[in-house]
């Protein structure tokens, strides 16, 4: 039953925003995001670098107290802190309930986990031909974003009461986990924006104009090309470099 609630909630809300905008697939080309799901990346993202940004100012004001005046000062920067991270984990939090399914763990994201140092040195050209929407790596880190929200909830409320309401040694012990917290999911957005970029080149383009060309398909997420093509991947790419070297 709350499946079913959660995808009911999650297909009207993808109607309701396709009705604000268009997603124009091109031929040869697949749609890989939404207009929804694209607004709740772009979203969670600001709200994570808002929330970044005010706390390296009340964490390392030595370093970063640059640019605390845009945000009006050292003083409101902390007290929009908090308000940023509530922002940045309840629309995460809408984004769990729109790929909760494609993130789930199966038999071939362990598969593809023992051959990622084959996958992240480019030894093998192709994904693993049971790479579906997402890969093993991909749900690694949305997970552990999983996790550090829930980190965030439980030690920025401690923080946020304080020492009156939990006990000089809670908030202390927030602090720590809190900035761990932060630094871990950090990294991964450096690994994210990396991967999106320049390790899985038009990766980008997908969360912009929410299509992305057949060949990134079936060269990233092999599984999933076949599944909304019904064709087989390496086929695919097989045709498609023929009629490349046809037209040399």
């Amino acid at each position: 039953m709350a499946s079913g609630a959660i995808e009911s909630f999650d297909n009207k809300a993808r109607r309701e925003f396709e009705s604000l905008g268009r997603t124009r697939v091109y031929r040869g080309e697949l749609l890989r995001h939404p207009v929804y799901t694209r607004v709740l990346h772009w979203t969670v993202a600001l709200f994570f670098f808002l929330a970044l940004f005010t706390g390296f100012g009340i964490y390392l004001p030595w370093l970063f107290r640059w640019f605390t005046p845009f945000f009006g000062g050292g003083p409101l920067s902390r007290q929009m802190h908090p308000w940023f991270g509530l922002g940045f984990v309840f629309f995460f939090g809408l984004q769990v309930l729109n790929w909760l399914a494609p993130m789930l763990w199966t038999a071939a994201d362990t598969k593809w986990m023992r051959n990622v140092h084959k996958i992240v040195s480019n030894e093998e050209k192709m994904d693993p031909p049971e790479t579906g929407f997402f890969n093993a790596g991909q749900k690694v880190q949305f997970w552990e974003i999983v996790g550090g929200c829930i980190v965030f909830i439980i030690t920025g409320a401690i923080l946020w009461g304080g020492a009156k309401y939990f006990g000089g040694t809670a908030v202390a012990v927030s602090y720590v986990l809190h900035d761990i917290s932060a630094l871990i999911m950090l990294g991964g957005i450096f690994i994210h924006i990396y991967q999106s970029t320049f390790g899985e080149p038009g990766t980008f383009q997908a969360m912009i104009r929410g299509a992305v060309s057949e060949a990134w398909a079936w060269t990233f997420h092999p599984a999933w090309y076949k599944q909304v093509t019904g064709r087989d991947p390496v086929q695919a790419c097989e045709e498609a470099r023929r009629k490349m070297e046809g037209r040399r």
